[in-house]
């Protein structure tokens, strides 16, 4: 049984996020993708699209996904399924600090709305 012990997950940083991998293809050889965001209050990730499902679960603060124009406020304890290739946004409530687990498919790749293939780290 493949396991990965917390000292062994991958960390990414970015300006908006930190995502912690907690299992994917080439962490633990996993068929699909599970990780952790990490927000500070106020924090806006970029406009992107995604080219596999998402489900998010929020497991403290607050937050709103914009989902093809939709706006999608969320609390702990609350999911959202994401379909794949629709235009989203994650923005962490101004007042908290959010945080929750993300699962999806391992591989997937990210887009840019002018188009650009991102390939993030904590899914392969």
């Amino acid at each position: 049984m493949p396991y990965i012990s917390h000292a062994d997950t991958r960390r990414t940083e970015t300006p908006n996020a930190v995502m912690t991998t907690l299992a994917s293809p080439t962490q633990g050889g996993a068929g699909q993708a599970v990780w952790r965001v990490d927000m500070r209050a106020g924090a806006m990730g970029p406009p992107h699209a995604f080219d596999t499902e998402q489900i998010w679960t929020v497991l403290a603060g607050g937050v709103t996904i914009e989902l093809d124009g939709e706006a999608i406020a969320m609390a702990p304890g609350d999911t959202a399924v994401l379909p794949a290739n629709l235009p989203r946004r994650v923005l962490a409530d101004p007042g908290q600090d959010f945080a929750a687990i993300v699962a999806a498919p391992g591989g997937g790749c990210a887009s840019t709305p002018d188009g650009t293939r991102v390939r993030p780290a904590w899914v392969v």
